[in-house]
């Protein structure tokens, strides 16, 4: 899986392009400082500047900002990692669990950790739909059973080793409203998205902690900071994997001394994926749907970083994460904007907790109208 260098992604000319651009040109000390030495300190640079004086008052702030940008960067790198580095990854040791992994965005994190020769464990309620190297084991498991979890758990820590990577992935949406939806729709939504991550990582940061390695990969949602009509339950449970990630972080600092244990969020809007077939964006360029290679992508190189980070998809959706700070109406301006964008849902599923027992065969023909690969 080669990374994405390029300044245009894959959706095409969109807001993250005129941000990619920004970012790697115009606060690019790189590029500005050798331009504003020569305008500054030489005699024809100089004559240049006094005849362009509006362009050299530009270049002068682009350097200005283009280093507070880089220092901003490097500070947020080092909190997040606790100005720790840890150079015993080593990949072809590493074990990674992925839930929600037989297709979608996890399947592709699969093969993607795969390539570079890291033992991957897919746990998911539906067989692989794709054919897995050596080096990828399948786990038919219910991620809402927590006996489930701790059997399979058990297995991996005799048959593979101790998991030193943890992508909580799996996730399900049901796009009622409050009063359409059942207790079981929204219980399971519940179990599925958040609880999941909870029984999951009570079985595999133990080691974790005790070796102080590891990374821990939540993924959540841009629901997590605006929701939207028809996904109150979805958008509660991503806004709950938000605070779990910040949780975890705090905790492997400050209560298991486990500094080197990397967390990373991610926290993706509209993506190509079953689960939202039929949902309605009016801000294609400014909001683009993204496609599932571009967040699979983004979550292999992190991890391949050995450092933990906050992943956004697309960029622009940046300006979300501090709505509730935001004045009341202005958020309203903004909350008001999605309330149609659920009206013509129709994201299918493999399990209708309505219908179908826990844990299920879904047959492969299914999946491709999945809600749970996410």
């Amino acid at each position: 899986m080669a990374p994405n260098q390029s300044v245009i992604p894959r959706e095409g000319f969109v807001m993250d392009a005129v941000i990619n651009f920004v970012r790697k040109f115009i606060l690019n000390p790189k590029l500005t400082l050798p331009i504003f030495l020569f305008l500054r300190y030489t005699r024809r640079g100089q004559d240049f500047a006094a005849d362009h004086q509006r362009l050299f008052t530009a270049i002068r702030k682009f350097l200005l900002w283009g280093i507070i940008y880089r220092i901003n960067r490097h500070l947020s790198r080092g909190a997040r990692n606790n100005w720790i580095q840890d150079p015993s990854w080593t990949w072809s040791k590493e074990i990674a669990v992925v839930t929600g992994g037989s297709g979608g965005i996890g399947g592709l994190v699969v093969k993607g950790l795969a390539e570079k020769g890291i033992k991957v464990v897919v746990l998911d309620v539906i067989d692989l739909t794709y054919d897995a190297p050596e080096n990828v084991q399948f786990y038919k498991c219910d991620v809402t059973s927590t006996a489930r979890i701790a059997e399979v758990a058990e297995e991996i820590r005799a048959n593979i080793g101790n998991p030193t990577i943890i992508v909580n992935n799996a996730g399900v949406a049901r796009g009622g409203t409050l009063l359409d939806a059942t207790e079981k729709d929204i219980r399971f939504t519940f179990d599925v998205n958040i609880l999941a991550h909870f029984w999951v990582l009570k079985e595999f940061l133990p080691s974790m902690v005790k070796n102080d390695h590891g990374h821990i990969v939540t993924v959540a949602s841009v629901a997590g900071y605006q929701t939207a009509a028809q996904m109150v339950d979805y958008a509660a449970t991503k806004a709950a994997a938000i605070s779990f990630h910040e949780g975890i972080t705090l905790e492997l600092k400050h209560r298991y001394n486990a500094k080197k244990v990397r967390t990373t969020l991610v926290t993706q809007g509209l993506t190509k994926t079953p689960l939202f077939d039929g949902f309605e964006n009016k801000s294609t360029f400014l909001f683009p749907e993204q496609h599932p290679e571009t967040v699979a992508e983004g979550i292999v190189e992190q991890i391949l970083s050995g450092e933990g980070d906050h992943l956004i998809f697309p960029k622009s959706y940046g300006i979300l994460t501090g709505m509730r700070g935001r004045p009341a109406w202005m958020q309203a301006y903004l909350s008001n904007g999605t309330k149609t964008l659920m009206s013509n849902w129709k994201g299918r599923q493999v399990i209708d907790p309505n219908k179908d027992s826990k844990g299920s065969d879904v047959s492969v023909e299914d999946v491709s109208k999945s809600g749970v690969l996410v």
